[in-house]
């Protein structure tokens, strides 16, 4: 399982715990101390990028549209904070 923590300067921290095979995402749990409403929206977020690959625009894009489908507000971190969490952990299998 790859990881990985982000603390967004002036926001709030994300962690990423991440499943990847043949360049895709298997399994993703993103965690943090930032905030969400309403809080279920994270799962939906987490489904929502099974089968994505390792393009950083695509992952933002996919969490942005999962947030304006569920009308979710997320607070202390954005969209491409969660993305860039992801990346971060993605190239930890590179090292």
């Amino acid at each position: 399982m790859l990881e990985s923590s982000y603390k967004v300067p002036g926001g709030k921290l994300v962690k990423v715990k991440l499943q990847t095979s043949m360049g895709k995402i298997d399994a993703i749990k993103i965690l943090g101390d930032f905030f969400l409403h309403p809080e279920e929206t994270i799962l939906k977020i987490e489904e929502s990028l099974i089968g994505v690959g390792t393009q950083e625009r695509v992952i933002e894009k996919r969490i942005f549209q999962t947030l304006k489908e569920f009308d979710a507000t997320l607070v202390g971190v954005t969209a491409r904070d969660i993305a860039k969490t992801i990346m971060m952990a993605w190239e930890s299998d590179k090292v």
